[in-house]
């Protein structure tokens, strides 16, 4: 098990890396709808989507789990707090299903006590195994500190975001680097709001964003699965 900081932040950069095979390729997590209608159409309307979904859903709910599990909170509890907050399917099933391929990398890659606690839950049906919790799982086995945790977590999400995004609005590859420079100071921005939220504040994710994502399996032509 890593133990020093650098053994520690190459198992992150691994557990982060957008070649791990999560499946999130295969989701705009919201992001597809609002391109159909016309509102993200280059770079520069993607970066205000991308800084509008880390600010909300990212922050009030992803990041919020992390923390509070770093924190002490119950693993089951925390599980089903997050299949009630994420109101659209496609992204309750998304976070499922990038959730359960961690938990296997994980548990093949980065093993734990805790890791396979929360695995056999899963499988038993007594959680549902969502994504941000797998990862602050591994995370917290390995080491890694909650606010290198937090902002590795949501630089992984925007990239995985803009990588999807370069194939459908398109966008070139040059433009999608920018993209992510710019979202740098949102990044950080996060991780500071996680720290003086409240459990009042989890799940409070902005209602035009919940509306796209439900959207979205209407959606006449689709290229991802949320």
């Amino acid at each position: 098990m890593p133990n020093t900081r650098t053994d520690y932040q190459l198992a992150l950069q691994q557990l982060t890396d957008s070649a791990l095979p999560t499946g999130a390729f295969a989701h705009s997590l919201g992001f597809e709808g609002y391109i159909e209608r016309g509102i993200v159409r280059d770079h520069h309307t993607f970066s205000i989507w991308l800084h509008a979904f880390l600010a909300q859903q990212l922050t009030y709910s992803d990041g919020l789990a992390i923390r509070f599990l770093y924190e002490g909170a119950g693993l089951e509890d925390l599980d089903a707090r997050l299949s009630a907050c994420l109101l659209a399917r496609e992204v309750r099933e998304a976070s499922l299903k990038m959730g359960g391929r961690l938990l296997d990398i994980g548990a093949e890659v980065f093993p734990s006590a805790e890791l396979s606690g929360y695995r056999n839950q899963v499988r038993e049906g007594t959680a549902a195994g969502h994504q941000p919790l797998a990862f602050a799982v591994v995370a917290r086995s390995l080491g890694v500190p909650l606010p290198e945790a937090l902002a590795a977590y949501f630089f992984a999400a925007i990239t995985s975001l803009t990588q999807n995004a370069v194939r459908a609005v398109p966008l070139g590859q040059n433009a999608g680097q920018r993209v992510l420079r710019n979202a740098h100071d949102a990044a950080a921005a996060a991780v500071q709001d996680v720290a003086r939220l409240c459990w009042d504040d989890f799940g409070a994710v902005a209602p035009g964003l919940e509306i796209s994502q439900m959207r979205h399996e209407r959606q006449r032509a689709r290229m991802f699965m949320s």
